[in-house]
């Protein structure tokens, strides 16, 4: 090897971007954490919802664990379907207006196994630059031909359509995919949705549309921007996880029955993966119904309304255009100062880990703050006031 193992450890330290694992307890009612036996406000957690500690999905899981023990045994194919599967992807299929879904072990395994199975070497993917490292995982191993456009530029995204469309020409059978999120998951902000949609109906392509951070936050009963958009129907094939505002884990891909069908058979991590525990799609279940009650909407308004607090406290220079989910980036540049930060809100009691590259683009460090419906308006009040004396 022409460089060792502790050379390229010893390079990431130079540049400030080695990594390594926190040990934290969690209080998740309370939003904090204990680290080095310090108590820390969370403004880190997906939780956005405040369900992982919801004691009902707790009663779901052990329900389930009483019913059909802790693992599956063998993958879904084999002998590990369970009726809750079933009833869990049901439940997704309609709260996405779907024909069918398909769950997963994660949102993880979701991309990489949807893209992979729908997607071949004659094929032509189309990427928004920011798009999760799942979906561009997923992409390399389809082997189809790719394209990225800059993030939300929909004039470049036309001008690769045109391409793909013409180069496509003499081959009737070759698909064009269009991948994007609703809500990107570093920077907060949304698609423009209603725009790709038309024009990847224009060039007759296939969208893919990962809703993972917009699911349980935005669209009528948290259905999602497809959803708050009238565009559900249009979109071709609707990704989303369990781990997020549904405080569970897992992933799940919806859309027309034949797809689901087709990745039942062709997508490898499903089809290699023992069955996700029944526990947890009982849990996600239990969440996913939760969303569409009135307790499920307070949550959702209580979230709004802290949302309101943040933006009306930050301070001059980091506010961000518009807050459109519960996902607020300080963008600082360089890995040096977003981890002098970190460290300074860590000071102050506060729990916001530093981003650095790969997560995000060389020079674009920054600090992810994430808002839960747990959050109070004291803990808020702490955050704005931290960052404002940031030096």
């Amino acid at each position: 090897m022409s460089r060792s193992i502790e050379e390229e450890l010893e390079s990431l330290r130079a540049r400030s971007l080695l990594r390594r694992l926190r040990e934290i307890s969690p209080d998740p009612e309370a939003m904090t954490v204990t680290h080095e036996g310090r108590s820390l406000v969370n403004f880190a957690s997906n939780d956005y919802l405040g369900l992982a500690s919801a004691p009902f999905l707790a009663e779901a899981a052990k329900a389930a664990i009483d019913q059909y023990g802790v693992g599956s045994g063998a993958s879904r194919l084999v002998c590990g379907s369970r009726p809750v599967h079933r009833e869990l992807e049901e439940a997704v299929a309609a709260f996405k207006g779907a024909e069918a879904a398909l769950t997963f072990s994660s949102g993880y395994a979701t991309a990489v196994g949807t893209l992979s199975a729908l997607a071949g070497k004659d094929d032509v993917l189309i990427l928004d630059k920011l798009v999760h490292a799942s979906l561009v995982d997923g992409a390399r191993l389809s082997g189809a031909t790719l394209r990225v456009f800059p993030h939300n530029h929909t004039a470049k995204l036309e001008s690769h359509l045109q391409w793909a469309q013409n180069e496509l020409k003499d081959h009737p059978d070759a698909r064009i995919f269009v991948v994007t999120e609703s809500v990107f998951s570093m920077d907060g902000d949304r698609a423009p949705l209603r725009e790709i949609v038309a024009l990847k109906e224009r060039y007759g392509a296939l969208l893919l549309l990962d809703e993972a951070h917009a699911v349980g936050v935005v669209g009528h009963q948290g259905r999602g921007l497809a959803e708050r958009l009238g565009v559900s129907d249009r979109v071709d094939l609707q990704m989303g996880t369990f781990s997020k505002a549904l405080g569970v884990s897992g992933g799940y891909l919806a859309g027309k029955r034949t797809i689901i069908d087709l990745l039942i058979n062709r997508a490898r991590s499903f089809i290699y993966s023992t069955a996700p525990p029944p526990a947890l799609a009982a849990a996600a279940l239990a969440a996913l119904r939760h969303l569409q009650t009135d307790e499920g909407e307070r949550r959702r308004q209580q979230l709004v309304a802290n949302l309101k607090q943040l933006a009306e406290g930050l301070p001059h220079g980091i506010t961000p255009e518009r807050l459109q989910s519960a996902i607020v980036p300080v963008i600082l540049g360089e890995e040096e100062r977003a981890l002098s930060a970190a460290a300074q809100l860590q000071e102050s009691g506060l729990f916001v880990p530093a981003i650095r590259y790969p997560t995000v683009a060389k020079g674009r460090a920054r600090l992810r703050i994430t808002l839960t419906a747990l959050h109070t308006a004291e803990q808020i009040s702490r955050l704005t006031k931290a960052l404002s004396a940031l030096r």
